[in-house]
């Protein structure tokens, strides 16, 4: 069994890494993708690489060899990388999404107020707390008191499991792990939804179908990766502490940790036209080098 699941983990891996890299590539080399809106899933392309990369080779360690181990300092590293990454993963959609309402509801200040200067202090700030939030997070469950035996019961140093080891109160921490969700999950979840509110409010103003179409569109690929991401992350971190089951946890938190990220290029490509229209000029012109 531990074999298939290194096999299936490790397709899953090369699939997500493969698919955001192309992401990346087509962004960088196609002008035509040079806006906001690519600019911004350039950086989630990025963030998704390192945020799956932070598990998800040491889970395959593991599978691999019959004595799973970690050091304290090594699953320190992996809390805080995952955290930081998945915090800056959930404002960066929220950026994502400010974007879509500004394109769709003022197209003509479009370019005026999605700047190259605001879209980089939009892309930092996402960075920013996301690692300064982290360190917070993951200091103050370090810090704590562990008591033998020490094995955590999950796939990777999940924070939720790693407090269960705790040998003191951990009341605080449990505080902290919810004000946290409320800060980078309840809050910029419900401004996504306040601006997808607006931005359906607009495209039914729009008169031709196929305006409405083309709008519908480029908005329908960013909700269906806010629900995916967001869906599962607020399942797992926004119930309350007795309604945890640790099987049920690793499941979910492999729904947001390693399989959201495999899908995310995919979602983006299959429904933009401007993304399929970049592969396949890259594909011809690797056709055409070849050729001659």
């Amino acid at each position: 069994m531990r074999l298939i699941l290194f096999g299936i983990f490790t397709v899953i891996y090369s699939i997500t890494l493969a698919g955001n890299l192309t992401i990346l590539t087509l962004i960088w080399l196609d002008t035509q993708l040079h806006s906001p809106m690519y600019f911004f899933l350039s950086h989630l392309s990025f963030v998704d690489i390192w945020y799956t990369s932070s598990t998800v080779p040491q889970m395959l360690a593991n599978l691999w060899s019959p004595r799973k181990t970690i050091s304290f300092a090594g699953c320190g590293a992996q809390i805080y990388l995952f955290l930081a990454l998945g915090i800056t993963e959930c404002v960066l959609l929220a950026v994502m999404a400010y974007d879509r309402f500004v394109a769709i509801c003022h197209p003509l200040s479009y370019t005026v107020i999605m700047n190259r200067r605001v879209c980089v202090l939009l892309a930092a700030s996402a960075w920013i707390s996301g690692f300064l939030l982290a360190m917070v997070h993951a200091v103050q469950t370090l810090k704590m008191p562990y008591c033998g035996p020490n094995v955590i019961n999950h796939f990777y140093c999940d924070i939720l499991a790693l407090l269960k080891l705790v040998c003191a109160d951990t009341h605080l921490n449990e505080i902290i792990v919810f004000v946290i969700g409320v800060l980078i999950l309840l809050c910029p979840f419900s401004f996504i939804l306040t601006t997808y509110i607006h931005i359906l409010a607009a495209i039914l103003k729009i008169r031709s179908s196929q305006g409405r179409r083309k709008a519908f569109s480029t908005c329908a690929s960013h909700m269906t990766v806010v629900a995916m991401f967001y869906g599962s992350a607020m399942f797992m971190y926004m119930r309350p502490g007795s309604s945890h089951s640790p099987e049920q946890d690793k499941m979910v938190s492999l729904f947001y940790s390693v399989i959201t990220p495999m899908f995310n290029p995919m979602i983006y490509s299959l429904r933009n036209k401007d993304v399929k229209g970049a592969f396949l000029k890259m594909a011809q012109r690797r056709k055409l080098t070849q050729g001659t």
